[in-house]
Formats: structure tokens, sequence, C-alpha cells
């Protein structure tokens, strides 16, 4: 549609085909596994955890209606397994559940004993291995898949375990483990022991690491269907690489080499990014580059291409494959919301469910285009960034710049679906995504750069984003507004108290203001992230205190608009609260909610509604008409 016949209206005020409503029906595709008849997936709606099934072309069932999956261990995932017509979740009481997908309601094989996630069925369907942790002791675990014995620990000693794998003939098991300081994607061990399984119980022999260290991070083993080999992602080549392990003859086969990677930082369990063809020729991997995403085939042959039919998707997660050769995926781009997809062996894909209605047309959503600038220090950092899109409206000037800083740290803002942008883009805000030095998805020395420098490159590269953006005439640099959850709400306080007048208002979610106390009461998960991304205490005492934007609030004067759970256990709400107190003590434009019922992030479709709407009001107020 040519511009001449947008009507004219000031950025930020268009009307949006996304209203604050439509992002709360939104559910969550959190999983997906391809059956030999059908598919099975795990989706989040509200606060409950459902998982569908779906055999051939009938209509999905929910498997359950009293019960909610949910992985509990560290930040979730692993909620789903199958075995034949059997299928187990994690339950968000804590407990493993099993069902059959063919009639009834499921019921618990074990206790309420702490939390669970990653079920994997063992391939004679006799036992369930999972990951447990209970009183900060993680492990994994065993329950015969009947339920009738207590469960046992297989494996324990080190601080965290995710990723069990049979293998087919029950011979062996294999699992991912680390030891604080380290984060899953600092340093991983791959353990293999071999099994034995008899009438007096199940024992593992002595375990032997034999892929990764302290400084090499290796994710998912899974064996090839005969046996012979273990696939598995390493990152010893500065990118995250698919290596295939001969088990008897000892031999590591790598089958890419390209600056790509082939996974995603461990936040959560049960993530797959590779899976064995069938017939065990090859591995097929999800490719992932500057934020864009693509299905590649390694053979063991040596051979490597791209597999056709995705064309449309740049978001691709959750891998599975079945005897058919069906491919299984959770699929998105920057104009399709989340999807579970079937690609055939025809390269025919077949969508089976979608996270949303889908009502606006793709013309009237916001394209992604990946950017680089350079840093204050001159360092080339990266981005995504998304121009006001509409159908109906156009701007005079140059818009309000949303800049968006992703949580973790040690994460990427992708090129699949975002809801959050398009719901600005749509109101005729610039939006841009900053991948600061730190984010993952351009090698390990790019993620590892924030190491010692967390609170001094992410603000510095929020920073010189705004810059950039308006040197490059692609946005007002006076109508900026940084914006972001947990570590990105850290960043945008932080942003605010160092450089005050570089942005017109902040938006933060359950941000973090006093490093210290990050430090002192955090989760197990995360107890020694800091670390590596500040220093250890009492050390670096200094840096602690020179980052942390409470002890230097006084010098935040830009409108901010805060947001908390009640029951976040990860950044409390006095972490909130201490900068509230100061904004109202000294008249700074402000407002504060504080949500009932919800943790580190928000589920509740009312808490969703009601935050877009409060946003809005805020902007409008601070930003547009400045």
């Amino acid at each position: 549609m040519s511009v001449n016949r947008l009507k004219s209206k000031p950025f930020g005020l268009w009307s949006s085909p996304i209203s604050p409503r439509d992002l709360a029906g939104q559910m969550r595709l959190m999983d997906a596994l391809a059956l030999e008849q059908g598919v099975i997936w795990a989706e989040g709606r509200g606060k409950q955890g459902m998982v569908v099934y779906q055999q051939g072309v009938d209509a999905p069932r929910d498997l359950f209606t009293e019960q909610s999956a949910r992985g509990g261990v560290g930040y979730g995932g692993g909620e789903i397994a199958v075995h034949g017509s059997d299928y187990y979740f994690s339950g968000g009481d804590g407990r493993l559940w099993k069902g059959s997908l063919t009639h009834g309601a499921p019921a618990p094989l074990t206790p309420k004993f702490g939390s669970i996630a990653s079920p994997t069925p063992s391939p004679d369907g006799t036992h369930v291995a999972y990951v447990h942790t209970a009183g900060g002791q993680d492990s994994i675990a065993l329950v015969d898949a009947h339920g009738k014995k207590w469960p046992l620990k297989l494996v324990e000693g080190a601080d965290f375990y995710m990723q069990p794998a049979w293998h087919p003939e029950q011979t062996h098991l294999a699992w991912i483990s680390w030891d604080q300081p380290q984060m899953p994607w600092d340093g991983t061990r791959l353990e293999l022991a071999r099994v034995h399984i008899g009438a007096h119980g199940v024992r593992l022999d002595e375990p032997v690491v034999i892929a990764g260290s302290a400084d090499v991070s290796v994710q998912q083993p899974c064996f090839s269907p005969d046996g012979r080999f273990l696939a598995y992602v390493s990152d010893e080549s500065g990118w995250h690489q698919v290596y295939v392990r001969d088990i008897k003859g000892n031999t590591v086969l790598q089958l890419s080499d390209v600056e790509a990677d082939h996974s995603t930082p461990g936040w959560i369990q049960g993530l797959r990014h590779i899976a064995w063809l069938p017939d065990g020729s090859g591995v097929l991997a999800l490719r992932h580059s500057k934020g864009f995403s693509e299905l590649w085939c390694y053979t063991l042959a040596g051979e490597s291409y791209k597999v056709p039919g995705l064309e449309e998707y740049t978001s691709l997660a959750q891998i599975s494959v079945n005897e058919a050769q069906e491919v299984v995926l959770l699929a998105s781009s920057s104009s399709i919301p989340s999807r579970v997809v079937v690609l055939d062996q025809n390269g025919d894909v077949r969508v089976v469910r979608r996270a949303s209605a889908e009502l606006v047309e793709p013309d009237a959503l916001a394209d992604v285009q990946p950017i680089s600038w350079e840093s204050l220090d001159g360092s080339i950092v990266h981005g995504n960034y998304y121009a006001p899109t509409s159908t109906r409206f156009c701007g005079e000037g140059k818009p309000p710049v949303m800049v968006m800083i992703h949580g973790g740290p040690t994460s990427q803002a992708v090129a699949g679906w975002n809801s959050k942008v398009q719901f600005f883009a749509t109101r005729g805000y610039a939006v841009v995504e900053v991948n600061y030095r730190g984010s993952t998805g351009y090698g390990r020395d790019y993620m590892t750069a924030l190491r010692g420098n967390w609170g001094v490159y992410d603000m510095e590269d929020a920073v010189s984003a705004v810059k950039y953006l308006g040197e490059e005439g692609l946005a007002d640099p006076e109508r900026a507004v940084i914006m972001g959850g947990s570590a990105g709400g850290y960043t945008v306080l932080h942003a605010l108290v160092k450089h005050p007048g570089v942005f017109a208002a902040g938006i933060s979610m359950y941000g973090i203001s006093n490093l210290f106390a990050l430090a002192a009461g955090t989760h197990k998960f995360e107890a020694a992230y800091n670390d590596s991304l500040i220093g250890p205490l009492p050390a670096a005492s200094k840096e602690y205190n020179e980052r942390s934007p409470i002890f230097f609030v006084d010098n935040l004067s830009d409108p901010v608009a805060i947001y908390q759970g009640d029951e976040d256990g990860v950044v409390p709400p006095d972490q909130a609260e201490e900068i509230v107190a100061s904004l109202k003590e000294r008249g700074v434009p402000h407002t504060y909610h504080l949500y009932a019922g919800e943790g580190h992030g928000w589920r509740k479709p009312e808490t969703i509604e009601h935050f877009y709407s409060s946003v809005i009001e805020f902007l409008n107020q601070y930003v547009v008409y400045k």
C-alpha cells in the first residue's frame, strides 16, 4: 500500500490490530513429540500446563483436566515423554504422572517429594529415569513404570543434571552434569555408564566422562537407533557443533563445522536441538545463526544439506522425528505466531496447533531485520530491528523507539514470533532487540565477553543502540524507551541511574536492583552465576556496589514503570519496592504494580491484559507527547 493512501497519525498512537486482551489469550507452546501415529504436545493455558494428543487427522484431545504439566527443576522444561501407548508428564505438584493415550485419567508414579523434570522411559517401558531435585540436592532418579516401588537415585554427587538418555538396548545411560560456579553454557560433562537391570533392581557402573569440561559446554546426548553411536552438541570449537561418538571404538566424528550454533542456552530442561534419522544414517539439527533458525541434515558419510519445506519459519525448536521420518517442531517467524508443525518426507508441512487465532494479516505485522553497530568502546554488537508497521497509518518525523533488553543475561533475542514486539511496532514504535555482548548465537567468544562485565557491556550496548538508530534516521533518540524483565530489568534500572536523560522512560519487569541481595537470596541454579558475571564475593564487593542500581537510585530521574510478581522466588518484591520508595520520596514520575499470585513472569491472562494496558497508558503520558 502506498504511503499517500495511509492516514497520518502520530507515531505511538496508531490503532493496532493487537490488543492487550489478544496477548492475554495466547497460549504457550512448550514442547512437542512425533509419535508413530500422531503428535503429542505440552501447552500453557494461563497457569495450567496441558498435554494434548492428536492421532492422525483426528481432532486434538486434552489428556487430562485436573492436573497441570510443568517441569519443576530450575526454570522448568522437560514436561512430557511417551512410550508406546503410555505418556508421562512432570506434574506441577512435583510428582511424575503416567496416563494412557487411549483412555482414562493419569495416575501419579512418585510421591510428593521435591520436583522433577525430563521423564525418560526405558526402551522396554519398564522404568522411567528423570531429573529430580529436593532439599538443594539434584540427581537422576528412577522409578518402575507402574509406580509399585519407591523411586531410587541412580546418579548423584554433581550440583546439576539434565537430559538423561537410554541406549536402545538398555545397556547404557548417558546424561549431562555440571557443578557450580559453571552454568550449563559455561562448562558441562557428558557422562556415560553401563546399566544393569535385574531381579534385584537397577544399578549403574561407575560413569565415565566422554566429552565436555569446565570450559566446554556439551548438550543433548542421544543414541543412534542401532546403539552404535552417541550424538551430542559441543562448543569446543567456539561454536556449538554436532558430534557423534562410536561407543565401542571410542572415536569421535565432527559432523558440522560452521559459524553457527546448534543449540541454545540450557536455561530449562528437556531442550532438543538434534535428532537421529530413523535409519541411523545421519542427524537432523537445528542451526541457529544471527537469531535465525534452519533445519539441516548431517550424514555420517560427511554430507550436509538444508532440509526444504520450512522456508516461511525463522525460529525452530524442540525437534522430534518418528519412524516415518516425519519431523515435528515448534515453529514461528516474526509474522507467524508459534505453531506445532509436522514436516513430512515430501517437504509438505502440516500445522497441528496454533498458539493464537492468527487474525492479523502478515502485511500488518513488522518484519525483523538483523542489524549491527558500534558500541561506546567501538566493539561491534548485534540486534534485531523492527520498523513501525501499519496498513492504515503513517507518521511524520521519526518514531519513538522501544529498546528491548532480553533476560538471562546469557540468552538471545531471536527472529521468531514476539507478541511484545508486534504490540509496540503496530502502534508506531520502532523496536530494537539488543543482543548485547554476552548474548548467545554469535559464538562462544561473544558470549563470554560478559564475564566480569555484567552491568557494563549490556548497559553500554543499549545506550549505543539509541545513538545508532538516531544517526541512521530510524528512530527519534529523544523518545527512546528501555524495556526488559529480570536481568533485562536490571539493565533498564542500571541504564537509568548511570545514563540519566538518554531514555525518555524505562519499563522494568521483576528487575534486579541490588546485586548483593541477588547473590544472597536467589535460587540454587543461579547461586554462583554472579561469580562469572561480576566476580566472587567478597573480593568483588566494589563492583557489586558500583553496579547495583539501588545505591545510585537518587540519579534516577526519568519516568519509570515497575512491575513485579508477589510470588517471585528469583527476584523478590523487595528489589522493586526499594526503588519505588525512593521514587515516591523524590516525586519522580512512576507507576508500580505488584501482581498477586505471579512469580518470575506473567501467566494469568488478567495480569497480562492489565500489564500491557498499563504500559500503553504510561507511554502515552511520558513518551508519545514528549
